[in-house]
Formats: structure tokens, sequence, C-alpha cells
């Protein structure tokens, strides 16, 4: 099988609600031709696993997890807990895991500090190609590929090969279910903050006071909480933090100092 393919890649794309399990069969046929199990997950952050149209999850009913103890979806912890799912967060290329530690094409040093004690147990695999999944607003998604062998721990030769494709196809898949399946729009469409909105919420980020940014400035406090509050409104946002928050999601401001 040519893995890395234009018809897999639309395979495996979400076109509509209905087109979600045909997509998901499709991630599945791919996953077994290389020897793996596919988990996917559109939320690293939500119980709830990727559905059909129906309502039927697609972790029992296409990917075969039914089969097996390992549901890890039914596991309340495995957001927190789960070495996997921890380095989602800190990585954006795919890499693989087992109980000896991480593995990707460029260092992380995150990864590192990962601990993975009682890894099976933990992880619910014995190794795992990882693909994260980042998403807009913040959301991450996430498919891991999993040995069907019980005794293949070693994924190097795995990795080199199928890695980019897998990372391809996975993120395909996520990033369209979770379009055409997500149930509101995070921001009203069209929403676009100004520069000197943008500006006072770099200073806000930072942990500048109204007045402070208004010295910064050579702008009113008055001026300056009218930007803020502006701001707040065009990103849904209930406080200063939120909309501190929301402005770094979409990539206005930074939360590095």
């Amino acid at each position: 099988m040519a893995l890395l393919s234009q018809d897999h890649i639309e395979a495996v794309r979400v076109k509509s609600p209905a087109g979600v399990r045909s997509a998901a069969e499709a991630l599945h046929a791919i996953a077994l031709g290389v020897g793996m199990r596919a988990a996917p997950a559109h939320d690293i952050a939500d119980k709830r696993t990727p559905v059909d149209a129906d309502g039927a999850i697609l972790a029992t009913e296409v990917f075969g997890w039914d089969t097996d103890e390992r549901v890890w979806w039914r596991n309340s912890r495995i957001a927190l807990d789960s070495p996997l799912t921890t380095a989602c967060r800190f990585e954006s290329q795919p890499f693989w895991v087992n109980a000896e530690g991480f593995r990707t094409r460029e260092a992380n040093a995150y990864l590192t500090s990962i601990d993975l004690a009682n890894f099976e147990h933990r992880a619910m695999t014995w190794a795992a190609i990882g693909v994260p999944v980042h998403l807009p607003f913040g959301q991450i998604g996430a498919v891991s590929f999993n040995p069907l062998d019980r005794e293949k721990t070693d994924l190097t030769e795995e990795f080199e090969l199928y890695s980019d494709a897998l990372g391809l196809y996975a993120r395909t898949f996520i990033a369209t279910y979770v379009q055409v399946m997500g149930s509101e729009q995070a921001l009203p469409s069209g929403t676009r903050l100004s520069k000197r909105e943008v500006e006072c919420l770099r200073w806000a980020a930072i942990g500048k006071t109204d007045m402070e940014i208004s010295m910064i400035m050579s702008r009113s406090r008055a001026t300056v909480r009218f930007h803020i509050h502006n701001a707040a409104t065009k990103l849904n946002a209930v406080n200063r933090s939120q909309t501190v928050f929301k402005a770094a999601q979409l990539g206005y401001i930074s939360l590095q100092k």
C-alpha cells in the first residue's frame, strides 16, 4: 500500500456529519495497514470522544476498541494522567513513546520531563505513535496509533516510515471533524481587534494596570478601559483575564514575557 496519497487524504476528510463514519473507517483502514489501531480524540480536555452523525462512539463502532480491554476513553483521568495527552500539550509534531521515553525528529526538552512511571497502565498502551492536533481557540486534539502486536514496543522503524503520513491523515480527520461537528462558533464571525486594543492587551498580559498602561501609551485611563472593554466585547469575554486569554489564543498577543 502506498501510504501517502491524495486519495487517502480525501478519504479521511470529514465533509459533512453523514460522512464522519466513512472518514473514520478510512483512517482505521490506514492504521490497520501498518499494523496499528488508531485512537482519536477531538479534544484532550473533553471526556467525550468522536461520534458519527447518529451519536455512535467511533472508538467502538469503527476503531475496534470494544474488543480490547483498553477502553481509553472511559478513563476519566486520562486527560490529566496519560503521558500521551501530556505530551500533546508540549509538542505539535508526531512523536513515538514507550516506557523508556519519547522520541521526536527534533529535540523537545519538555518531553523529557514527563513522568513515565507505570507507563502502560497510565497510557493504556505499551507503545504508540502520537499525533498532536493543535486547533483554533486553543483546542488540542490527538490521534495515537497503537501497535496490534503486544510484543511490539520499539517503533523506531514505523516512526521513520509512517509518521509523516499518519500525521497528515490524523490532522485532516480531527480538524475537519471538529469543523463539521462543532456545535457553535467560539467567536462571532468577522472578529478583528484594532491596533490600540491589541496594544492595551499586550500590556495587560504582563500585569500592567489601566493607569500604568495609560502612562505608557500617553492616553487617558478612560481610553485604555474603553479599548479593553471593546476587545472583551469582540472576543465574547466576561472579564479582563478571559479577554487576554482569548486574544492570546487567536495570536494577537503572546503570554510569554
